[in-house]
């Protein structure tokens, strides 16, 4: 699989830390906190998911992927 990184151009997905769906945001209180950390839907389809690009530039990344045929349809870097 090809990651097309915004600094670095298509890069081979081994050079990237996979980190996990991109939605889900920290709550602030500590009743949904095991949610948020312990139970993640795994949906099949196009999702956003985070990704270190650890052996280029060393920079968190958005990719759009669809899981299902991992295609990637854009990456873009986190804000």
């Amino acid at each position: 699989m090809r990651i097309p990184c915004p600094y670095c151009g298509d890069r081979d997905a081994q050079e990237f830390v996979y980190r996990g769906d991109a939605a889900p945001q920290r709550p602030h209180d500590e009743a949904a906190f095991f949610d948020y950390v312990y139970i993640r839907d795994n949906p099949a389809g196009p999702m956003r998911e985070h990704w270190y690009h650890a052996l280029g530039c060393r920079n968190w990344m958005v990719v759009m992927r669809d899981t299902r045929t991992h295609e990637i349809h854009g990456a873009e870097l986190t804000r």
